[in-house]
């Protein structure tokens, strides 16, 4: 581990001079001997280091999100080309240059972060070993050593013998427990952390490979971070608390208020923006116009959530523009009125009570028949009761000359046409 972090003994002296100017104004709050002003001296490193790498963590995020985008068409290339590695690997990085996304960015944070990283254990272990380094001089090697977190010495480590503990004023318990706690603490902000972006961040209309990964890594990390830690001075896991902690908040502020397209964190997203711009009648703040903004240029590609936005706003009687606005439309709700319904406003919103026909019974549909039709044909016979009283009797005579001719007619209607055929006598 030594030989490693002298690799980075390039960035040892800047390190150690930022410690020495945070250890100057805590040291006049707390004593320059104590564990809160060297400890703190630590955050603070982090904290300023974090602030510089935010350009670098919106890089992440956006590449992270363009390589979700990308899963389905890698997905395609691997199975089109999967007896061939070389093409494979040909029209991946094709398909990166074309999209312009580097899969590499997502790494950039940490990548960014290792030299810190390891020039802080390297001025951590010179000063276990009483070992001056950058601009740390022996009277403040010598601070340092006195200070302790809880009773253990920045210093100390997990697996140090109780000799070399007690060369630094403290006991084994004391360090064991303490560090012991900083590893649990640290591995569960970093499985808190990873957890938060599988179930709220994750697109979940699409399941691709670099979910299982995701997935994967949720559970590795924190086991790395327990083994290697015990062989971490208590200095450096005040660093890597601290800067998992850091992450865990700009995560949480992240999937509040950019969240992935399709996620949980999504739909709870812009629910919250309904309700806000349907309350005010506008968008307010530039990261929601920006959000609008790409809702309205997706068009037809909407996803689920961003449709039940766009209709949320329609039926406000609101309308989203191509840049992100949102303005009062009046033809925004489009109302479907059947059989003379009206629509009625209330609350803002336009709200139709779709009244169904009342069903007619059998005899009311053909009665409704029998008089359309008795209306559209022209009056040209005689009425009841205009009837001449001469054809009354004759047309009871004709009714009544052929009493049997109704029965008749049905008893030979299953009879054929022509001459029948005689029936045989039959045999006594």
């Amino acid at each position: 581990m030594d030989t490693i972090a002298s690799l980075f003994s390039f960035i040892t002296t800047p390190v150690s001079w930022v410690i020495v100017q945070f250890h100057t104004v805590y040291g006049a709050i707390f004593g320059p001997d104590t564990g809160w002003a060297w400890g703190l001296s630590i955050v603070s490193l982090v904290i300023l280091i974090r602030i510089c790498l935010i350009p670098l963590f919106v890089k992440q995020i956006k590449a992270t999100r363009a390589m979700q985008t990308l899963q389905p068409e890698m997905k395609k290339i691997q199975e089109r080309y999967k007896n061939d590695k070389q093409r494979q690997s040909e029209e991946m990085m094709k398909l990166y240059k074309e999209t312009g996304t580097n899969p590499l960015s997502s790494c950039l944070p940490i990548l960014a972060q290792s030299p810190f990283f390891f020039a802080l254990y390297h001025v951590l272990n010179g000063i276990a070993t009483g070992e001056t380094i950058g601009v740390i001089n022996e009277p403040l090697l010598a601070s340092a050593r006195k200070a302790h977190i809880f009773g253990a010495p920045l210093a100390a480590k997990f697996t140090d013998s109780a000799e070399k503990v007690a060369q630094l004023g403290a006991t084994l318990t004391d360090v064991r427990v303490v560090t012991a706690i900083m590893i649990v603490m640290m591995s569960a902000s970093q499985f808190y952390t990873q957890r938060q972006l599988m179930t709220k961040n994750v697109d979940t209309t699409v399941k691709t490979p670099f979910m299982q990964q995701q997935k994967m890594l949720m559970y590795v990390f924190p086991v790395m971070f327990a083994v290697f830690g015990i062989n971490f001075p208590v200095g450096v896991l005040v660093y890597w608390l601290t800067t998992n902690v850091w992450t865990m908040g700009q995560q949480m502020y992240v999937i509040h208020n950019n969240p992935t397209p399709g996620s949980k964190a999504q739909a709870a997203y812009l629910e919250r923006l309904t309700k806000h711009v349907t309350h005010h009648g506008k968008v307010r703040r530039r990261s929601e116009r920006t959000i609008v903004k790409a809702i309205v240029a997706k068009g037809r590609d909407r996803n689920e959530f961003e449709r039940k936005f766009i209709n949320g706003l329609s039926k406000a009687g609101l309308a989203a523009q191509a840049d992100g606005t949102v303005v009062k439309s009046e033809g925004a709700v489009a109302v479907e009125v059947q059989d003379g319904a009206t629509p009625t406003t209330g609350g803002g919103a336009a709200a139709v009570k779709r009244q169904q026909p009342k069903r007619q019974t059998k005899a009311q549909r053909q009665s409704g028949a029998v008089k359309a039709a008795g209306e559209s044909e022209p009056k040209t016979s005689l009425s009841k009761s205009e009837e001449p009283e001469d054809a009354k009797p004759a047309a009871a005579e004709k009714g009544a000359a052929k009493p049997g001719s109704g029965t008749r007619s049905k008893a030979q209607s299953g009879q054929r046409k022509g001459p029948q055929r005689p029936k045989s006598p039959s045999k006594k």
